[in-house]
């Protein structure tokens, strides 16, 4: 069994993002949301921040400034901006606009559900869903409860990014050609494009959350 060692004393590269970052007071939710928009149009035509400056008679740093949202234009400057790209005025104010959705689940309400290669033993209950959002992300959140050794282990192999967080027993999880000693508190990542799944379940019962991220089909 090709077996993945830990190794103590080794890092890995943080990426340089802070997601849990919280927004200063001041943040200009509306300017923000407007220059977004302004340089989606902009890259979607191929146009440069240059051509753009020229179109509209507007300078480069003032262009710059609107789509960080430093600044918060004038209906004058956005008119400009879109008789420049050939969009409505309106499409600017399109992020600030749209809903976001948010599901909660309470304890013990997740859906039960089955899945591709499920057997007997084995429970999967979906915590929740957004389907067609403007992130162009779909995330699929699952605790999964293994509770027998079944007699043909199941194999997945899907779309997408999976994460496994391990909350109770221990598992040999496979991944392509490597196997995975998980245990509480433990964290494996990975392309779901290769087939994975339990190789040997070590303590019974085996608990833990599979959060699988795709993109949003059109």
């Amino acid at each position: 069994m090709n077996q993945e060692k830990r190794s103590p004393g080794a890092t890995s590269k943080v990426p340089e993002q802070e997601p849990f970052k919280v927004r200063g007071a001041r943040e200009k939710v509306l300017e923000v949301a407007i220059g977004k928009e302004l340089r989606a149009f902009r890259t979607q035509q191929k146009m440069t921040v240059f051509a753009l400056a020229e179109a509209t008679g507007l300078s480069i740093g003032m262009l710059s400034k609107i789509e960080n949202g430093n600044t918060s234009p004038s209906l004058t400057t956005l008119q400009a901006l879109s008789h420049a790209l050939s969009v409505p005025l309106t499409a600017f104010f399109r992020g600030f606009e749209e809903s976001r959705c948010a599901v909660l689940t309470r304890a013990g309400e997740g859906a039960e559900t089955a899945r591709r290669g499920t057997r007997a033993g084995h429970q999967y209950h979906l915590l929740g869903h957004i389907g067609s959002n403007a992130s162009g992300v779909v995330v699929e959140p699952y605790l999964i409860t293994l509770t027998e050794v079944p007699d043909v282990y199941p194999v997945f192999q899907h779309d997408g990014i999976e994460t496994m967080y391990m909350l109770e027993g221990e598992v040999d999880y496979r991944h392509g050609n490597k196997v995975f000693s998980l245990r509480p508190g433990d964290t494996l990542h990975f392309d779901a494009d290769a087939p994975h799944g339990p190789e040997v379940m070590v303590k019974l019962p085996i608990r833990y959350l599979s959060v699988i991220a795709s993109p949003q089909s059109n």
